[in-house]
């Protein structure tokens, strides 16, 4: 039976940066959900079944009555599924402008952390070149000693 080794200080961090992320990826879920992008709002639904009634009303009453003429109602549901396109077009386009938004944000961060990243590199460079330039010298001093 095998003792479980404690977890090390960079163990430990990188699984709290990973229940972090899963928090936040969480969140980001729930707002798109909450904006349009995996489940209908209740007010969208209350206006779906709104449209579908009025439409079906229409054509119910025109078939059985008869009391508007055919091109009227013809009319008004053509013009109550329009309403409804253009209903669907702006909820969709406000999806799309949240979507666009958090794409924006990210690769700002991305292109961020990439600035970071060159700035260290070079930096690391710059370290990492002092102590060879102060090697070479000491190594060409040495080789114009005299015998």
């Amino acid at each position: 039976m095998e003792k479980e080794h404690p977890l090390s200080e960079r163990e430990r961090e990188l699984l709290a940066e990973i229940q972090e992320f899963n928090k936040e990826r969480e969140r980001i879920r729930k707002v798109i959900g909450e904006i349009g992008g995996t489940k209908y709002s209740r007010r969208d639904t209350i206006i779906n079944i709104l449209f579908l009634t009025v439409i079906l009303l229409l054509f119910i009453s025109e078939v059985l009555t008869m009391w508007l003429p055919t091109f009227i109602s013809i009319e008004v549901g053509i013009l109550l599924v329009s309403i409804k396109i253009v209903w669907m077009i702006h909820a969709q386009q406000k999806y799309n402008h949240f979507v666009f938004w958090v794409l924006n944000t990210i690769e700002f961060r991305q292109n961020d952390m990439a600035m970071k990243i060159r700035s260290i590199e070079k930096k690391l460079e710059a370290l990492t070149e002092e102590p060879q330039k102060a090697l070479s010298k000491s190594q060409t001093a040495l080789g114009n000693t005299p015998p």
